[in-house]
C-alpha cells in the first residue's frame, strides 16, 4: 500500500473486498454473521457516543444491519475478516443511542480511521439520494454489490459511485526577495478566513492543466511548475481534492471578483503566523482541511 495520507478522511482501514462484492451469496453470508458491526448515519450526520478517549463511532451489532432494508444498508468492507456496514435510519429511531454530528465536526473530534469510514458512508448515501433514477434510459434503478453499484432493471446498465476531481493548490512564487505563497478568500466564508485556490477538474483536462487554468483565471497568474503534495477524500457530497503546490510566474495577482473576494500574499513566517493562529487578520482553513496541509508544509 502506498504511505498514509496526512488528510482526514484518507486512511479507511477496511478491506473493501471489491472483488467479492458482486457475488450475491457470498454478500448474504457476510450479512448473516453475527460478528459484525454497524454505525449509523442520519441525513448526513453519524451517530456517536462517549469513548475512553473523547467521542467515538456508535457501532450496532450485525442484528442492526440485518433489520434494515437493502435501501438503508451498505457494505463497507471487512475488519480483520468481520463485515462492517453502515445504516441509514430516521432521527427519530436513534433513541438515546448517542447524539449525531455532522461530518466536519467528525472530521474534527473522532479517529482518522472512524472519520474516514463515516465519511465513506455519508457519500455513498448521499450518491444513491441523487441518482436512484438510469441516466441511460430514465428508470428507476436498483442497488446491488452491497451499495457499490445501481443497475437498471429496464436496460441493464451498471451505474457506479460518483467522484468529482478538484485540483486544490497553494501558489508560490519564487522571484522576489523571498518566497511567497498566495491564498484566496470567498464572500461566503468566515470572517478572516482564507485558503488555498481550488476548482473541479473539466472533462478533457489533465491534473496539471486543470490547475494552471484555475490559477490563472481565479488570480490571473500563470503557472510554470506543479508539484504533488497529497490527496483527500471530500465527502461533501463526493469530491476527491488533488493537492499541489504550484510556481507560478508573477506575484501581480488579481483576484477575479466572480470566483474570489480577495488574495493576499505571505511569506513563510506569515504564513505560519496563520496556521498558529497569530496573524492580526488572515485565519486558517481547518486542520481538517487538506488547504490547511498545503500551507503547512509549504511554510516549514
Amino acid at each position: 500500500m502506498a504511505a498514509p495520507s496526512p488528510n482526514t478522511f484518507a486512511g479507511n482501514p477496511l478491506d473493501r473486498a471489491g472483488d467479492h462484492r458482486d457475488d450475491a451469496g457470498w454478500m448474504a453470508e457476510r450479512l448473516a454473521r453475527t460478528d459484525g458491526a454497524c454505525l449509523v448515519i442520519v441525513n448526513g450526520e453519524v451517530l456517536v457516543e462517549p469513548g475512553t478517549d473523547g467521542e467515538q463511532i456508535t457501532w450496532l451489532g450485525a442484528e442492526a444491519a440485518q433489520r434494515a432494508s437493502e435501501a438503508d444498508r451498505l457494505f463497507l468492507g471487512l475488519w480483520k475478516n468481520s463485515p462492517v456496514f453502515a445504516i441509514r435510519l430516521a432521527a427519530d429511531e436513534i433513541a438515546t443511542r448517542g447524539r449525531l454530528i455532522d461530518l466536519r465536526t467528525a472530521a474534527a473530534i473522532l479517529a482518522d480511521a472512524e472519520a474516514a469510514m463515516a465519511g465513506t458512508a455519508a457519500s455513498l448515501f448521499g450518491w444513491h439520494a441523487r441518482h436512484g433514477f438510469c441516466a441511460n434510459c430514465g428508470q428507476a434503478s436498483q442497488i446491488t454489490s452491497g451499495g457499490w453499484r445501481r443497475i437498471c432493471p429496464a436496460c441493464e446498465t451498471s451505474h457506479f459511485p460518483r467522484v468529482d476531481p478538484v485540483a486544490i493548490m497553494l501558489p508560490v512564487y519564487e522571484g522576489g526577495d523571498e518566497p511567497v505563497c498566495l491564498l484566496g478568500r470567498q464572500a461566503a466564508w468566515p470572517a478572516g478566513r482564507m485558503s488555498a485556490l481550488a476548482g473541479f477538474i473539466e472533462p478533457g483536462e489533465s491534473i496539471e492543466e486543470g490547475c494552471a487554468r484555475e490559477v490563472l483565471e481565479e488570480a490571473g497568474l500563470g503557472v510554470v511548475s506543479t508539484r504533488y503534495h497529497s490527496s483527500q477524500p471530500w465527502p461533501f457530497p463526493h469530491q476527491l481534492m488533488i493537492g499541489l503546490i504550484c510556481t507560478v510566474d508573477s506575484d501581480q495577482a488579481r483576484a477575479n471578483e466572480a470566483e474570489l473576494e480577495s488574495v493576499a500574499w505571505l511569506t513563510r513566517p506569515e504564513a505560519r503566523a496563520v496556521l498558529e493562529g497569530h496573524h492580526p487578520t488572515i485565519k486558517a482553513p481547518p486542520p481538517f482541511a487538506i488547504a490547511h496541509q498545503l500551507i503547512r508544509s509549504w511554510a516549514g
